[in-house]
């Protein structure tokens, strides 16, 4: 039990900070001048602000391409009337159709926005939901099911499927406790389960949904404490494991979507990936509770040979201003490599933007607190 007392430390000092929070208006929209990008189908992206535990401190962010236009608190702005602002932790974002649809974690909600505006459309109750991942018109939300606090009697979460025409629910499905990320391959939602609530007694397995059916064909083995899920365009899932951070490390492994088995193991620790591409960009940023230190990386892997490439993907001058690497995600059309950073964690973060064919830092750029997701928008306004 000793080794976990930070977990539980974390838990408590959230409640502090929530009951004597007095409460606070909402940020007014703030808006910066930054280098203009290229505009293809893609005009720009939503960044999603965690903020703190229990401060209702997410909020959401936009870069608009063409007009080289960074606005600040734009849900605030379209949604004066929501007097706690966006919500408690932004944990995830995507764009669907014409929707914006952010997760909302400590809040228990999915807020739908109109992607144009930022305008609310209808907020979907899920309790203690974590992720969203879309495929043939509807939106699958992973869920714990449970309050946030810690202990081994937790219930197993569950996975949501909403109509994304007429935000009905659906149909809504067991799996693992604690379930994270999602990615969908092979007609085929992969669902990775953390059991993150009860250590050292985690979760090891991805639960597999066949999407026809939206029936659970299987649970797959895998580590410890999963956490991300990505799909590359060769058929292969990639996964991370966050470890136990004492004894068992961070790792990354692949599973063959036509198989459904572990092909690939890395030894190789990931805090987040993005994939575009034939490359997979890597951070590795893991803690160790018995040095107190954070080990930190930025690899490349390439998708076709599975080949861990031997720079980093941003340069060292680059990789020196970064206090806290957090979300990374990389236009599919430019290749230009956006990294936020989390600082402090209670202070407002940074963005940059690396376009590596000039191997030129773009900008750097304030953000919300604990800057985190990204939702590429086009003119389609499909997530990419």
């Amino acid at each position: 039990m000793k080794k976990y007392k930070w977990l539980y430390l974390a838990l408590v000092i959230g409640l502090i900070l929530s009951s004597c929070r007095e409460e606070e208006s909402i940020a007014p929209p703030e808006k910066e001048e930054l280098p203009q990008q290229e505009v293809s189908y893609i005009e720009g992206f939503y960044l999603l602000n965690e903020g703190n535990m229990n401060m209702n401190k997410a909020s959401l962010d936009y870069y608009d391409y063409a007009s080289g236009v960074y606005s600040r608190n734009v849900y605030g702005a379209a949604n004066p009337f929501a007097t706690l602002g966006l919500g408690d932790v932004g944990n995830d974002i995507g764009v669907y159709g014409d929707k914006l649809y952010a997760v909302i974690n400590c809040s228990n909600k999915v807020e739908v926005m109109d992607v144009a505006t930022t305008e609310r459309i209808q907020v979907l109750d899920s309790k203690n939901c974590r992720y969203v991942a879309f495929a043939n018109g509807y939106a699958y939300i992973s869920a714990y099911d449970g309050e946030v606090s810690l202990g081994p009697d937790k219930p197993n979460g569950f996975i949501a499927k909403y109509d994304t025409t007429h935000l009905e629910l659906v149909d809504q499905i067991e799996v693992g406790r604690q379930p994270e990320e999602m990615a969908i391959s092979n007609g085929k939602l992969y669902i990775a389960n953390s059991g993150g609530y009860s250590p050292p007694h985690y979760e090891n397995t991805i639960s597999v949904i066949d999407l026809d059916s939206f029936q659970k064909i299987r649970d797959i083995h895998v580590a410890i404490n999963l956490h991300r899920v990505r799909a590359d365009g060769h058929g292969n899932i990639y996964v991370s494991s966050r470890g136990d951070y004492y004894d068992i490390p961070s790792d990354l492994y692949i599973i063959d979507a036509e198989t459904d088995a572990v092909t690939h193991e890395f030894d190789l620790s990931c805090a987040n990936l993005d994939i575009q591409g034939d490359t997979a960009y890597v951070i590795g940023s893991e803690f160790s509770y018995y040095t107190g230190q954070w080990t930190t990386h930025y690899s490349m892997i390439n998708t076709q040979t599975k080949e861990v490439l031997a720079e980093p993907f941003i340069p060292h001058e680059l990789i020196e201003k970064i206090k806290t690497p957090y979300g990374v995600a990389v236009d599919p059309v430019s290749k230009n490599i956006y990294i936020t950073d989390a600082g402090d964690y209670v202070s407002p973060g940074r963005l940059y933007a690396y376009n590596p064919t000039s191997d030129s830092l773009l900008f750097e750029q304030v953000t919300g607190d604990i800057p985190a997701h990204f939702a590429f928008v086009s003119k389609k306004n499909t997530k990419f």
